[in-house]
C-alpha cells in the first residue's frame, strides 16, 4: 500500500532522509520510532506528498505517487498539529473536510455522522471543538483522517497529551481499521503504544533507517538480555540471562529463593540501544 524505495531528502546542509525503504501492506501497522530530529516527520511529510524526494520513490498501491492530487484523496493523514477549528461545532469540522475531499448530498451525510460513532464523539457534535478536552480534539483529529474512508492512514503522533480514557479508545479505533485492512504508518514517542500496536517497526536516527522488523525480532536482536533480581537467604544477587526459568532453577538448587522479580527486555531497551541515552532537546 505503501512503498519508499532508497529515499533521501535534504535541506541545504542538512540531510533529513537519508536511503529510506520501507514498505507497509494493507491490514499492517508499522510504527516509525525515532528521537526529534530523526527524520520521521519529513518521512511522513514525503509519504503525503507534501514533499518531493531529492532521491529515490515513494508509491502508493504499487505505482501511484503521493505527488498527484488523486492519489492524496487516498490517504487519510491524523497530524501531530491539531487540524481543527475551535469556533466550529464537531460536526461542522467533519462536514468542511468532507466537502474539501469531494464528499456532498447523502454520501457526506453518511460519512460525518459514521465518523462521529467511530471516535464516539456523537453526543457532542453540536459543541464548539474549543469546548472539547485534549483527547476528544484527538479523536476528533483521527475522525477527519478516516472520513472519506482512506485505504492508507498516517498518524502522527495520535495520542500527545490525551487522558487514558481517549489514548485506549484510540487504540481501539486503530486495531479496529487494522481489521478492516486499512494500511496505517504509525509515528509515537511511546514505546509501550509501538510494542502493543504495531505489526513491524522502524527506528529511525539522524535520517537513516536503523532497524526494521516485527517488535519480538528487534527485541531479540537488540533487546539485551532479561534481568533476575533474586532475594536468597544469603542475600539479593541479579543476573542478566537469556533463559531466566533456568536461572530461577539454578538460584533454587542453590538455596531458598526467598522471592524474585523479572524484568524483561523490551522495546524501550531496544530503542536506546540503538539510538543511544544522550538528550535530543
Amino acid at each position: 500500500m505503501l512503498k519508499l524505495d532508497n529515499v533521501h531528502k535534504s535541506f541545504g546542509k542538512l540531510v533529513a532522509v537519508n536511503g529510506v525503504s520501507l514498505e507497509i501492506k494493507p491490514g499492517e501497522v508499522f510504527g516509525l520510532l525515532g528521537p526529534n530530529g530523526a527524520g520521521k516527520t519529513t518521512t511522513v511529510n514525503m509519504a503525503v506528498g507534501l514533499l518531493e524526494p531529492d532521491q529515490g520513490t515513494v508509491s502508493i498501491n504499487s505505482n501511484l505517487s503521493p505527488l498527484e492530487p488523486a492519489t492524496r484523496r487516498k490517504i487519510g493523514v491524523a497530524p501531530q498539529a491539531l487540524a481543527l477549528y475551535g469556533e466550529l461545532t464537531g460536526h461542522e469540522n467533519l462536514t468542511f473536510y468532507g466537502k474539501l475531499q469531494g464528499l456532498t448530498g447523502k454520501k457526506l451525510n453518511e460519512r460525518v455522522d459514521w465518523a462521529l460513532d467511530f471516535v464516539q464523539l456523537k453526543d457532542r457534535q453540536k459543541d464548539r471543538v474549543d469546548t472539547y478536552s485534549g483527547g476528544m480534539q484527538r479523536r476528533l483529529n483521527l475522525a477527519v483522517a478516516v472520513l472519506q474512508d482512506p485505504q492508507l492512514l498516517l498518524l502522527d503522533e495520535p495520542t500527545v497529551g490525551v487522558d487514558p480514557q481517549s489514548r485506549n479508545a484510540i487504540f481501539d479505533n486503530i486495531e479496529s481499521l487494522r481489521g478492516k485492512g486499512r494500511a496505517i504508518l504509525y509515528t509515537t514517542h511511546y514505546m509501550e503504544e509501538a510494542q502493543r500496536l504495531c505489526d513491524h517497526v522502524g527506528i529511525m536516527d539522524q535520517g537513516k533507517l536503523l532497524a526494521l522488523d516485527t517488535v519480538d525480532g528487534l527485541i531479540t536482536s537488540y533487546g539485551g538480555k532479561d534481568i533476575i533480581i533474586a532475594e536468597l537467604e544469603s542475600g539479593e544477587v541479579k543476573i542478566e540471562t537469556n533463559d531466566p526459568v533456568a536461572e530461577l532453577e539454578k538460584l533454587q538448587k542453590q538455596g531458598k529463593l526467598l522471592r524474585f522479580r523479572l524484568e524483561r527486555s523490551n522495546l524501550e531497551n531496544v530503542f536506546l540501544s540503538l539510538t543511544g541515552r544522550q538528550l535530543r532537546d
